[in-house]
């Protein structure tokens, strides 16, 4: 097993030699594990995955939605190279090029009113590091954060958490929930945009209220919550956030774990609402997930209250150099390249191509996004809309599968989110797919 060039040839046999080495060896996550038939993938380029046979899917899930600049990019591969070249590893409490380089380039990115990095694993213990920050900053100890959200895996971010995963796993201390924007579904029976703004502010604020104000640390969002749905907050809620947490003293963290670095058409999806957090986490698009990386971006006045206070936190791996180089070299493909652009752009084809499938399919009963970021939300009927079932949303993931397209599913509904690197020929064609795999459905 140490002729890695054998391993990795592509060899059909290596498809089953994978598939059964995983099957009698790997513990997944969230998963039944008898039940557990995992695709067998070899290699990836751009847009694209292949397996050990050479048969190719168009990733239209970005894997976990963080392989914003494609595999395998050239420019991001050379820089883990040339850094694992010569400094495999450093502590965290030493000074590294690439660290000082990769804090700087994201800086850049969040603009002016931030003054620090802190860099951490991955998004789950960015989220718990953000969390630390707000409570020892404010000296209170609740976390407000949506039911329709995700932020982790660890112990505070899972309880952070608002959907089904966070109850066999509530173990921390000083979390309570509220209802985000959702007009499709609104649990506020609103009939617009502006009410549903207005309703869910005000049902914020009593939430605050009602877990005592001078009780409360941080309000935790995704800018725009993605495993929940992909659900775009509608003009002015972010706003009104904003000034509720500013009201109360209360610190504001922007989860952009995954719609952070031109996922939305914009470098944080938070800069589509002209806001400023205090805290930034983030991870995923940083660096594509090539390397495992994360990491809190700090405000100027939460900096200025630990300048002169220790911070109690830290990891082994923060600021990994192979990381952190593929953290620059991703920013630098980024912008050499327009992905952040093409992902607006791709964002407009996207918004016309999936409204015209839901003109087309009766069962989809809201498409809605923005950038390279969108949902198709499947329903058994329109008037009730009725999340379709669990077995038609099976149906339709091999379906697409079958068809050369990898995609990323959710409850009842059907994430779009390709590489920003996509193009409007790969777009066209994932549309293809979607629709004849939909029609082949009855859908």
């Amino acid at each position: 097993m140490s002729d890695f060039g054998s391993i990795n040839s592509l060899d059909p046999a290596n498809n089953e030699l994978t598939y059964a080495l995983d099957r009698e060896n790997v513990f997944h996550s969230w998963s039944v594990q008898s039940s557990l038939k995992p695709w067998v993938f070899a290699g990836g380029e751009g847009a694209y995955l292949w397996d050990y046979t050479g048969r190719k899917w168009l990733d239209f899930s970005s894997q976990l939605i963080n392989t914003n600049v494609g595999h395998q990019h050239p420019k991001v591969t050379e820089a883990i190279q040339v850094a694992s070249s010569q400094l495999t590893t450093i502590a965290p409490g030493h000074a590294n090029l690439y660290r000082g380089l990769a804090a700087k380039k994201i800086k850049e990115v969040a603009g002016e009113a931030f003054s620090k990095v802190f860099f951490t694993n991955g998004g789950a213990d960015a989220v718990e590091n953000a969390i630390r920050m707000a409570r020892i900053y404010t000296g209170r100890d609740t976390v407000l954060s949506t039911y329709r959200s995700y932020h982790g895996n660890t112990g505070a971010a899972i309880v952070a958490t608002g959907d089904w995963r966070r109850i066999p796993n509530q173990y921390a201390r000083g979390h309570e929930h509220f209802f985000g924007p959702y007009l499709y579904r609104s649990p506020f029976w609103s009939e617009n945009e502006e009410q549903e703004t207005d309703r869910a502010l005000e049902h914020l604020e009593a939430i605050i209220n009602g877990a005592g104000a001078s009780n409360v640390a941080a309000i935790l969002l995704e800018s725009v919550p993605g495993t929940a749905g992909i659900l775009v907050p509608p003009p002015g809620y972010m706003k009104g956030v904003r000034a509720l947490a500013d009201k109360y003293g209360i610190v504001f963290i922007a989860d952009e774990v995954m719609a952070g670095f031109g996922r939305t058409g914009k470098w944080f999806a938070h800069q589509h609402f002209d806001i400023t957090p205090d805290l930034i986490t983030f991870a995923k698009g940083v660096n594509s997930g090539y390397v495992p990386a994360g990491g809190v971006v700090i405000s100027d006045k939460i900096y200025e209250f630990f300048k002169d206070r220790m911070f109690p936190g830290g990891l082994t791996y923060s600021g990994h150099p192979l990381a952190m180089a593929s953290i620059v070299a991703t920013i630098d493909a980024m912008r050499e390249e327009g992905m952040v652009e093409n992902s607006s752009k791709i964002g407009e084809q996207l918004k016309v191509a999936l409204n015209g499938l839901k003109d087309k399919h009766e069962s989809i009963g809201e498409v809605r996004g923005i950038g390279a970021f969108w949902a198709i939300e499947f329903v058994a009927d329109r008037a009730s809309k009725t999340p379709l079932d669990a077995a038609t949303m099976g149906k339709i993931k091999n379906g697409l599968y079958d068809r050369g397209l990898l995609p990323f599913m959710a409850d009842n509904r059907v994430h779009v989110a390709p590489p920003l690197i996509v193009t409007p020929e790969q777009v066209d064609t994932a549309i293809g797919i979607y629709d004849e795999t939909f029609t082949d459905l009855g859908l």
